[in-house]
């Protein structure tokens, strides 16, 4: 079909970087990234509106919506110094979720055969099936790894009678052979799900899941250096999955299933930067953005510059790679200036 535009609300892009359409290879044949909007909750156990996900992401920011963003952590300008396109939304029928699901599967297929970084707007995390398994089906099943951020590890077997929801597609993913269980690499784990017969099955596909506790115990920082040592271990690229209940409900109370003690903003912010600036990345998605149980736009605001941080990172190692150069992010804001 042709460009669909916004499925819920008015067409606009994200930050005001130019549209381009799916169906027309010519219109994103020199992007560096291409944005696509997911707006399914197709797949929500309990509180629904992650629909109006993509829409909250592309528009939240105080600043206009003129195409740039300049970063002062990283000097560059991610939506300026790579090309980067958004495709509108896919159009997915929350009452049909094998089929919304395949929809986004061949969308996003389309833009790694463009040579293209896909960046996904959820949606729920039953999208990140279609996401991941649509890159691997250009770049190979089982040379992806992913860092999935979450509160919850989405690796049930049947949820409600079903086999597709959002808290399976991390088991869907590794029962087909899109992703291997041992570079699946799970950060923020929490609460009181899933149970024992879950993690056991979990265990015996040798993934690894950092539970807050071992975060809090041995520090974020090395946990996501032992967790980079795995993803980049006999494997082409890292798929990068956020699901904003990765953070504490007080940074990010606009979701579907809040789970208190978990990742700050700040947190979540400079863990996607470092992944983006070190490790080869090959598509990411931002999840779980429920704007009907946001307040103030808090969590949407979180998501957009999710999205941002990921942008400015990848701009960052793209110039570094050119220039022989390496970041350094102690340097003062004002030196060489």
């Amino acid at each position: 079909m042709a460009r669909y535009g916004a499925q819920y609300g008015p067409d606009f892009t994200f930050l005001g970087v130019p549209s381009c359409d799916l169906t027309d290879p010519a219109s994103y044949a020199d992007a560096d990234i291409v944005i696509v909007g997911a707006p399914f909750d197709g797949g929500t156990s309990h509180r629904p509106g992650t629909r109006f996900g993509p829409q909250a992401i592309r528009s939240t920011d105080y600043l206009g919506h003129d195409g740039s963003r300049p970063s002062l952590a990283l000097r560059t300008d991610g939506l300026k110094d790579l090309k980067v396109y958004d495709a509108g939304d896919v159009e997915m029928f929350s009452g049909d979720v094998v089929k919304s699901l395949a929809s986004l599967r061949a969308e996003v297929a389309k833009v790694v055969e463009a040579g293209a970084i896909p960046v996904i707007l959820g949606g729920d995390h039953a999208i990140t099936f279609a996401d991941a398994s649509g890159v691997a089906s250009v770049l190979g099943h089982g040379r992806i790894s992913m860092i999935h951020f979450d509160a919850h590890a989405d690796t049930g077997d049947i949820e409600f009678g079903s086999l597709w929801g959002h808290g399976q597609p991390m088991r869907r993913l590794i029962e087909s052979g899109a992703l291997r269980g041992d570079r699946f690499l799970q950060v923020g784990l929490r609460g009181y799900w899933p149970g024992p017969d879950v993690l056991k099955w979990m265990a015996e596909q040798r993934m690894r899941s950092y539970e807050m506790t071992e975060i809090v115990e041995r520090g974020l920082t090395e946990c996501l250096t032992e967790a980079f040592t795995i993803a980049t271990d006999d494997c082409d690229g890292v798929f990068l999955s956020v699901d904003i209940d990765v953070c504490d409900p007080g940074h990010a109370p606009g979701t579907g299933t809040p789970e208190p003690g978990g990742l700050t903003a700040r947190q979540l912010l400079d863990a996607v930067r470092r992944i983006c600036l070190e490790l080869p990345v090959v598509g990411v998605d931002v999840v779980e953005v429920s704007p009907p149980y946001d307040h103030s736009d808090i969590t949407a605001a979180l998501a957009n510059r999710v999205v941002l941080e990921a942008l400015s990172a990848i701009a960052r190692k793209r110039r570094d790679e050119r220039d022989g150069t390496t970041w350094d992010p102690r340097q003062p804001l004002l030196d060489g200036r």
